[in-house]
């Protein structure tokens, strides 16, 4: 039986927390919190005007774009200068936030609303089987460790593994069933599926392009249908969830959706899709959509 498809969208809404707010934004950039610091980061996203331009120049630090490459350039620091790696948390996990050379803080805050939602899942499972795949620095692996899972967290760069690794020291789940592999996904899934391995629910926030361990070359347009196929296959006929995330110009959630429902054609359930948007707060609260989603639930 073919999931059923909703017929409209839903966006996520990501909200400040304790240790994260987005404070402003417009003109092209964004003023959040990060803890203690205020940060400035492009955002091309904000056609409008900022609130208060004079906040943005009392920023911790400053993202300055290499040309027209908004992911690539260097952080500029107030008087105090650079910030070295610094603690956060969400919920029961912690972890470090870094100031990387592509404009990122080695996470991902819109994701929050994708924390929250896998949390309750995960919650009401019996220690389920989680597989993160593209674990980046491991947030969404300990936040299914913290509610009960046995994870296993998959990233091609050794480097995000090690600071997943150091996060969970930090969470104090150093001791809990999780899995750190250093490897490509495509070919840890297929070696997963001759296996006959399964799971009970699978992430996936792929980049739109990425190397890995080996040399191997990402591309999201071109790989991201065949593995998707092939996580659905690794499904447990019990399984919970398949949630996909992806940040790119071309896509929207509505093909992640298409692309879920031929990849779980048989397997009944729902698909969910939409949006994922970081918000101010206040009354007159505006709000950046930053990635697409489309999630199976049983």
């Amino acid at each position: 039986m073919a999931p059923v498809l909703s017929s409209s969208p839903e966006t996520l809404v990501t909200r400040g927390w304790s240790d994260y707010a987005l404070l402003d934004c417009g003109d092209g950039r964004k003023l959040e919190r990060y803890g203690r610091y205020t940060v400035v980061r492009p955002e091309p996203q904000c056609f409008w005007k900022a609130h208060d331009e004079s906040a943005f120049e009392r920023a911790n630090a400053m993202f300055d774009p290499q040309q027209e490459e908004e992911d690539s350039g260097r952080w500029r620091f107030d008087a105090h200068g650079p910030i070295d790696a610094f603690p956060l948390k969400w919920r029961d996990v912690r972890f470090m936030g870094r100031f990387t050379p592509f404009r990122h803080l080695a996470f991902f805050p819109e994701q929050a609303a994708n924390w929250e939602w896998l949390d309750a899942r995960v919650r009401t499972l019996e220690q389920p089987k989680i597989l993160n795949l593209f674990g980046y620095t491991g947030v969404a692996s300990l936040a299914c460790s913290a509610a009960g899972a046995h994870v296993t967290h998959v990233d091609a760069s050794k480097k995000s593994v090690a600071y997943a690794r150091e996060n969970a020291e930090l969470s104090g789940l150093s001791d809990r069933p999780i899995r750190w592999l250093v490897e490509d996904a495509r070919k840890f899934v297929a070696r997963e599926v001759r296996r006959g391995s399964k799971y009970d629910g699978i992430i996936l926030d792929p980049p739109k392009y990425g190397r890995g361990a080996n040399g191997e070359v990402w591309r999201l347009f071109e790989d991201m249908p065949e593995l998707l196929k092939d996580c659905a296959s690794l499904l447990s006929d019990d399984a919970s969830f398949l949630l996909l995330n992806a940040y790119a110009a071309r896509i929207s959630g509505l093909s992640l959706a298409h692309m879920m429902a031929e990849a779980t054609h048989d397997r009944g359930g729902r698909i969910d899709w939409g949006e994922l948007a970081l918000s101010e707060d206040g009354p007159d609260a505006r709000a950046i959509g930053l990635s697409f989603f489309a999630r199976w639930s049983a």
